[in-house]
């Protein structure tokens, strides 16, 4: 009769099946490189360790160094085409760290193949010497008369065998049940001294006992890899353990085979975890590929939108390097899926400011020929005619969008130098309205006198009604020298600000307080508008603060270096602090409704 233990058999085969999956498990939940000169390290330790390194690794390490490789090459072409080089005209920089890759792994693969080689030869080796010693066995069990006698010999082929270990896969099971038969045969032969027999069997026992309290102390192992992988050992020995006495082999086997349950139960729910968790990852990344596909690549039309939505991308980027392994069917799949999303993005970009360029090209040669222009009229002395093509000139100018940013400084001083020297002789040539012009520089400074005696004076009640006269006294007042224009224009506009500063603030204290009373009274009937109120304010808010990056984005990019344009700066900026008082005083409203509405509660 055959011992039971040979039922181990089937689940041997699922035990090694699982290993393997034990090794690629791991190696896909170590912690991944995510620089090229980070795998490069891994691949050369690799490579300089005794162990050969498992496929599994060496197949992420290249998945990760080739996909950042790509990456690369993108954001290079990306950024020479966005410098204005043509798409066709692009050659990638060599990849410096692709050769120390290549050669750390072709070290690898001939220590694999080495080991490979090594591995059949002594399969084959240990397959001969394994098939010798069931022919001796098997030579044994056909003699029982001389069973007892040739009993050591016996005891001294089951350790050789036990110490070959590796053979072709294919012969394992066969060698293995042969094995079996030949020696229940010889033990059945031992009936002349049944004392060897007995001890053996006693002996086995005790062997088998002790590998059922470890399989069963497995079931409390913290890490469940380790306990699987200790659970093969004692697979391994447990078969290679003579027999027990016949009414015990069932019991000892299936004392073993439970505890082996209770270790590949746990091993089977870690695996499904990972498996979850893949799935979960698979559902992010699939996440982050709708959100880039969905992006409406038509709806995007200036160049600070693509910057914007180029950092969108570069988050989402980041985050997908933070997210885990998909199932291995999806891995290579969702990262293509999500690579051409990417791709797809960067290559519209690209197209845009391709076309961009080209629009400011053309508007580089438009503003060149207002130069010219401009070059030919600045020594005219037909001043009025001058003047007013001049100021045409002027208004096309502005009309026209931007050029390249290394012409546009040029450029823009060729032009404005052209026009302020004209009107700079203009403004020679009229020395007869010098008195006149004098004579308005002492109108203007007393006017600016007199508003800044309205700055100290707190008490004066129609001082808005004063200060609009006085604006308006000063626009009746003629040109002043041209010398003294700059300095003049600059302390009125310095000196109303202030007041207007004032008055502003003043007017909205008032206006606060007045909306804070209205309040009340509005709770005093009840309050039913109140929530309506807020929502207005609310989204006047949000349209003033919009208005001010308005504004604010439109400094960044205005570069003014001419009086007039320094002029228009002045201009934007007193808007801009203007739409911030406006801002800061609807802030307050809405604080005073939210603080109304708290105490009524």
């Amino acid at each position: 009769m055959m011992d039971s233990q040979e039922t181990l058999l089937p689940e041997e085969n699922v035990t090694e099946n699982a290993t393997t999956e034990v090794n690629e498990t791991e190696n896909r939940t170590a912690e991944v490189p995510q620089t090229q000169e980070a795998v490069v390290a891994r691949v050369k330790e690799l490579a300089e360790a005794d162990t050969v390194a498992e496929k599994q690794e060496l197949d992420t390490l290249k998945q990760v160094f080739y996909k950042i490789h790509k990456e690369n090459v993108a954001a290079a072409r990306a950024q020479f085409i966005e410098n204005g080089g043509e798409p066709e005209a692009f050659l990638p920089a060599p990849n410096v760290l692709e050769d120390e890759f290549k050669t750390a792994l072709n070290v690898i693969r001939q220590k694999r193949a080495a080991q490979q080689a090594e591995q059949e030869r002594l399969k084959a080796e240990n397959l001969q010497k394994k098939q010798e010693i069931l022919e001796r066995i098997k030579a044994m069990s056909s003699t029982p008369e001389e069973a007892n006698q040739t009993y050591k010999e016996f005891k001294e082929l089951q350790n050789q065998w036990k110490e070959l270990t590796l053979v072709p896969a294919e012969k394992a099971s066969e060698l293995w049940k042969t094995y079996q038969l030949y020696v229940e045969q010889f033990y059945d032969q031992l009936k002349l001294n049944n004392e060897f027999r007995e001890y053996d069997f006693k002996k086995n026992l005790e062997i088998k006992t002790r590998l059922c309290e470890a399989a069963e102390k497995l079931s409390e192992e913290a890490d469940v890899v380790s306990a699987f992988q200790q659970l093969q050992a004692l697979h391994q020995e447990f078969k290679e353990t003579g027999p027990v006495a016949k009414e015990l082999r069932e019991e000892i086997w299936t004392r073993f085979k439970t505890a082996s349950t209770s270790v590949n139960k746990r091993h089977q729910q870690y695996f499904e975890e990972i498996k979850q968790k893949e799935e979960e990852n698979l559902a992010l990344k699939s996440a982050l590929c709708e959100k880039i596909e969905t992006i409406d690549l038509a709806g995007i039309q200036s160049a600070s939108e693509w910057e914007n939505q180029t950092q969108a991308i570069i988050e989402m980027q980041k985050e997908w390097r933070t997210i885990g392994f998909a199932p291995q069917r999806m891995n290579v799949r969702i990262f293509e899926r999500f690579r051409n999303a990417c791709d797809r993005f960067f290559t519209e970009k690209a197209a845009y400011f391709k076309h961009l360029k080209e629009e400011q090209i053309q508007n580089l040669a438009k503003k060149t020929e207002l130069c010219e222009l401009a070059e030919t009229l600045k020594d005219s002395t037909e001043w009025k005619a001058t003047a007013e093509k001049l100021m045409q000139i002027q208004k096309e100018w502005k009309a026209i969008g931007a050029v390249p940013k290394k012409h546009a400084e040029a450029l823009w001083q060729r032009f404005i130098s052209a026009c302020d020297y004209f009107f700079e002789q203009k403004g020679k040539n009229t020395a007869s309205q010098r008195g006149e012009e004098k004579e308005n520089l002492q109108k203007k400074e007393h006017i600016i006198e007199r508003l800044k005696a309205l700055l100290d004076n707190e008490s004066q009640d129609n001082k808005q009604e004063t200060v609009r006269e006085l604006m308006k006294e000063w626009n009746g007042i003629g040109f002043v020298p041209f010398k003294e224009k700059d300095k003049i224009y600059k302390a009125y506009h310095e000196t109303v600000d202030q007041l207007f500063k004032i008055l502003n603030m003043s007017a909205a204290r008032r206006r606060l307080d007045n909306f804070k009373n209205n309040l009340k009274n509005d709770l005093k009937e009840g309050g039913q508008g109140l929530a309506r109120e807020r929502e207005r304010l609310i989204r006047a808010y949000e349209n003033k603060r919009n208005e001010i990056k308005t504004y604010e984005n439109n400094l960044g990019f205005l570069t003014c270096s001419s009086k007039k344009g320094n002029s228009l700066l002045n201009e934007m900026n007193k808007k801009m602090e203007k739409l911030k008082d406006e801002l800061s005083l609807i802030g307050e409203k809405i604080a005073a409704i939210d603080k109304e509405t708290n105490e009524q509660k």
